[in-house]
């Protein structure tokens, strides 16, 4: 009797811990499809920091949640944000720094001790679900050798997470699409024949054999402005009922953005990995820009935007022509606008939000605001291109070691930007420094423009459509002045 009571109980304990872990590994699984699910359907966000007003980590977190954004991505993996996060339910992508990628490459122990330092502290209270090594990193100066380590430091970064029984944190790289060599129409677009064996091969291979995803940042911004006479604004913008029909294919297009993301599906699918899923590292529209910046505005990026969520938001997904139907995670590019990154004035006025968390334009990252509920926005008056002239001029408020700074920069490429201002010259005097870096900056821009240079100088010129020569002497007059009041008050 006792025998047959002991082999009862025996089954059923062992029917129990049977049925509890067949459980765990549902409830496992669920999770897991869960996470699947709801990544692509959460629009994110991208945080930059690169500006000298923007608000703390705790503050800007903050507004995160305030916009409703699911998902947010951060181009380093800040302690003090990834602590933050894991009080928050929003799924978490960080980079590894492009300068960082040669030496994780190399050594096992070197990415071992990132995983431990950026992931280990922070998983899984903070929900990181990607991790991009490297942020385009065809668009560095020394490219050749990272773009040589990058899927090796993938594949490590990989191995040490793993290690640590971590699967469901997905590793990929952010390219833009500078690594197509052509792209239209979509049906005919590769990849550069320069990258297409040592990395793209190697990368679609690592993607696919992870099952991750291929990041592209995307900005039909540049696209279209490059030659807005050829492509329709409203076409960029998700409005209007322009098409375009791929002549191999015959494939439909509706919209710039999924012209550009198919262009990318055909390039891998060339290579052999037609099933890798795709993801939208970055994408916007600038609500300002330099003059010459056709399109820069408030209300288009206000309406890219919107457009933007409603379609990656809809339920059943919408996809491209190539791929109907797939979900396809996209995060918003950015936060803040950041008024210490270089190059023209679109790549600092990117931002949907103020420093004080006031939004440049009201945005609904949930999707579920009908387009027709935002408050009306001004009309712009800058989405045809500008004819009229344009002079590059030092900034207003600039001290005299700043400006000392903007002339040797003017005058350091060139023996002939400023010759004319040497002693005895025709632009020799007056002599002062505010003249001198006034005529050098404007000279420079003007001999090298033609190669894509901006009017930036660290921050120090601005592009104006007043005459300099104007601008010059009044503020010629300005120093006088204040050189006068000075001297009075010392007297």
């Amino acid at each position: 009797m006792s025998l047959l009571v002991f082999s009862l109980f025996t089954i059923l304990v062992f029917s129990s811990s049977c049925c509890s872990a067949t459980r765990f590994q549902h409830q496992h699984r669920y999770m897991q499809k869960k996470i699947t699910l709801d990544l692509p359907s959460k629009i994110g966000i991208n945080y930059g920091r690169r500006g000298n007003n923007l608000p703390s980590p705790y503050q800007s977190i903050n507004f995160i949640k305030s916009i409703k954004a699911g998902h947010v991505k951060l181009y380093d993996a800040d302690p003090e944000s990834l602590t933050l996060l894991s009080q928050t339910n929003l799924y978490v992508t960080i980079t590894v720094p492009n300068h960082l990628i040669t030496s994780l490459s190399t050594n096992q122990t070197t990415a071992e001790d990132w995983v431990q330092t950026n992931i280990i502290p922070y998983y899984p209270q903070t929900h990181i679900r990607f991790v991009l090594v490297g942020n385009e990193i065809l668009s560095v100066e020394e490219r050749r050798n990272i773009t040589a380590n990058v899927v090796p430091a993938m594949r490590k970064i990989v191995t040490s997470l793993r290690a640590h029984g971590i699967h469901n944190i997905k590793v990929g790289t952010a390219l833009d699409m500078d690594s197509l060599r052509s792209s239209f129409p979509p049906s005919n677009s590769t990849f550069r024949e320069d990258i297409a064996e040592p990395l793209m091969l190697p990368l679609l291979k690592f993607l696919n054999g992870t099952n991750s995803y291929f990041f592209i940042n995307l900005q039909p911004y540049f696209r279209w402005s490059r030659n807005p006479m050829n492509t329709s604004l409203e076409y960029a913008l998700f409005q209007g009922n322009s098409t375009y029909t791929d002549p191999q294919t015959g494939l439909v297009y509706r919209n710039l953005l999924d012209q550009m993301l198919d262009s990318v599906i055909f390039a891998m699918t060339k290579l052999g990995y037609p099933h890798i899923r795709i993801a939208i590292s970055e994408t916007g529209w600038p609500n300002s820009g330099d003059i010459d910046e056709t399109g820069a505005n408030v209300l288009n990026a206000a309406t890219y935007n919107r457009n933007l969520i409603k379609k990656m938001t809809a339920i059943p997904p919408i996809g491209t022509p190539a791929r109907p139907g797939l979900a396809i995670p996209t995060f918003v590019f950015s936060l803040f606008d950041e008024d210490q990154k270089s190059g023209s004035g679109t790549q600092r006025h990117y931002g949907i939000l103020h420093p004080d968390g006031t939004p440049i334009y009201d945005i609904d990252f949930t999707g579920e605001k009908p387009l027709t509920g935002f408050n009306p926005l001004p009309k712009p008056t800058n989405n045809v291109p500008y004819k009229g002239i344009v002079w590059c001029v030092p900034v207003v408020g600039a001290s005299e070691a700043q400006l000392e700074e903007a002339l040797r920069m003017a005058c350091g490429r060139s023996n002939t930007t400023c010759a004319a201002l040497a002693p005895g010259r025709e632009c020799y005097e007056p002599v002062s420094v505010y003249w001198h870096a006034s005529y050098a900056v404007s000279s420079y821009w003007a001999e090298f423009r033609t190669e894509n240079v901006r009017c930036y100088f660290n921050g120090l010129a601005r592009m104006t459509t007043v005459n300099p020569v104007t601008e010059m002497i009044a503020a010629s007059f300005q120093a006088l002045l204040f050189e006068k009041i000075r001297r009075t008050e010392r007297d």
